[in-house]
């Protein structure tokens, strides 16, 4: 039986009940609800199942984002569940989750144990004015406007004729993510409304909506062409930055040295921002001094307040994530403030080493954990076998499964890497992935396509100088299918 037919069926038994039913389709989008469904149920899932993952969840949401059309007041499309509060994502990406999920028109249902959950899991899950966007009555989903190098601005239209924005930065450094209230399709007026959802403020704006968002980051806003907009402080957005060893690298200090950090403050607003003044501050035992202006007497529109720091690292400082805040106030009530995230990283290896006895900057893997000298079970921590590469076991190494990416530090103190790469035999003859290694931003050695029916494989780079080591395994070529992928007596040679 076909599934439309299947569906179909099950809607006309539920209809003979006399009962109000919300009628869910699930077939995880194999034969494409969203073209035929309007009619047979009111929700349909779009993609396979999620898991607590930012890739997991960024994946489906690009996927749900390009079937806006499909959905509207009573038929809507379904990226699957809310992972908020499960633990696997930071609060910031969970953030980001529920505010695609809603711009999206997405089904809000919670998928963690409400019982166990945080506050800032409940400060999430409870935010109204979020969640008035998600359930606007004029039913449309939102959708991007403009997609390009990890940065997205997605808008919806609401009843009242308020727009709403979302502007997501995917990628792994800080960006400035800015669109107008022309490129949203507000009328164009001398000012608009600003109000922050997240801050719940108002603001007004010239017609610039921005905002600096970190790795992962989004802010999202409701917009509406008022002609009271002078009554609103002006919108004042604020970024900081820092200088790291190549484009895109993790913001990462040593303990004891000295790291440069660049704060900014823009007006956007149509009358000027009075009596500017940027803060700096860190954790306790960190020094933030200021090698440039942090104040002036005002900012007109689109002006900004950019101020260079020194920032001294306390020598004691241990491996970890640290937040530098950066507070701009100015004649108003308002006070813009962004935490940069830096990290401490763990010592470098001063000897030859397994990577998988160091401790990682990070790591992401297809399913499942990344494994430490087993294979990768794809559910749970443990679960993996011995490393068998064609009949071949070995003892060290990490057991992946495409796509996957782990960082590790190495601090310029390491002059190689080498490892026996290849497809673990607990997978069948789909198999396929390619392993890479990456260094300071640079690909410096790659496999080619591996397969399980071929033996390990020798892998070597030299790393001399690399301060950052991404080990990336990817699907081959041809979609993610039992791509086990090993880095087998995987090791650095360091001095």
């Amino acid at each position: 039986m076909d599934a439309k037919l299947r569906y179909t069926t099950m809607r006309d038994a539920l209809r003979r009940t006399g009962r109000p039913i919300v009628y869910s389709l699930c077939e995880w989008g194999v034969n494409r609800p969203w073209e035929w469904a309007k009619d047979v149920g009111h929700l349909w899932r779009t993609t396979g199942d999620i898991t607590d993952s930012y890739k997991s969840m960024l994946g489906i949401a690009k996927a749900n984002w390009t079937l806006a059309d499909y959905a509207g007041p009573g038929h809507w499309n379904d990226p699957d569940m809310l992972e908020v509060g499960n633990r696997g994502m930071t609060d910031n990406e969970y953030r980001s989750h529920f505010n695609l999920w809603a711009i999206m028109a997405a089904p809000l249902l919670i998928g963690s144990d409400l019982r166990t959950a945080t506050p800032q899991t409940f400060e999430i899950l409870g935010n109204r004015e979020v969640i008035a966007i998600d359930q606007d009555p004029l039913g449309v989903q939102g959708k991007p406007i403009r997609s390009a190098g990890g940065v997205h601005v997605l808008v919806k239209p609401l009843q009242n004729g308020d727009k709403a924005v979302l502007l997501f930065n995917e990628g792994e450094k800080t960006e400035r993510v800015t669109t107008t209230a022309a490129e949203i399709g507000l009328p164009q007026a001398s000012g608009y409304k600003l109000r922050d959802l997240w801050a719940h403020t108002d603001r007004h704006t010239a017609g610039t909506i921005a905002a600096t968002l970190p790795p992962h980051g989004s802010a999202m806003f409701r917009v509406n062409a008022d002609r009271g907009w002078a009554k609103y402080p002006p919108a004042v957005d604020t970024g900081a930055a820092l200088q790291t060893a190549y484009p895109g690298a993790l913001p990462l200090v040593e303990p004891g040295d000295n790291a440069s950090v660049t704060t900014s403050a823009t007006n956007n607003g149509r009358a000027p921002a009075m009596t500017v003044k940027s803060e700096l501050t860190g954790p306790a035992g960190w020094e933030a001094r200021p090698e440039s202006p942090n104040n002036t007497a005002s900012l007109r529109t689109g002006e900004s307040l950019n101020t260079k720091w020194l920032v001294k690292v306390p020598a004691s400082a241990k491996p970890g994530l640290y937040v530098l805040t950066v507070r701009t106030t100015f004649r108003s009530d308002a006070e813009p403030r962004f935490d940069l995230e830096v990290r401490v990283p763990p010592p470098a290896p001063r000897t030859n080493a397994y990577v998988s006895d160091l401790t990682w900057l990070s790591s992401d893997n297809g399913w499942g954990p990344v494994e430490r000298d087993t294979s990768n079970g794809e559910a749970d921590a443990g679960d993996g076998n011995p490393m068998t590469i064609n009949g071949v076991t070995f003892a060290k190494g990490i057991g992946a499964h495409a796509p996957s990416n782990i960082e590790f530090y190495v601090g310029g103190r390491c002059t190689s890497l080498a490892a026996n790469v290849g497809v673990d035999d607990e997978e069948g003859a789909d198999g396929s992935v390619g392993f890479e290694v990456w260094a300071n931003g640079a690909k410096i050695a790659d496999s080619g396509v591996m397969t399980n029916a071929m033996p390990a494989k020798p892998i070597s780079a030299d790393i001399t100088g690399a301060m950052v080591v991404r080990l990336v395994v990817n699907d081959g070529g041809n979609g993610i299918t039992s791509d086990h992928g090993d880095w087998a007596d995987l090791r650095v040679t360091c001095a």
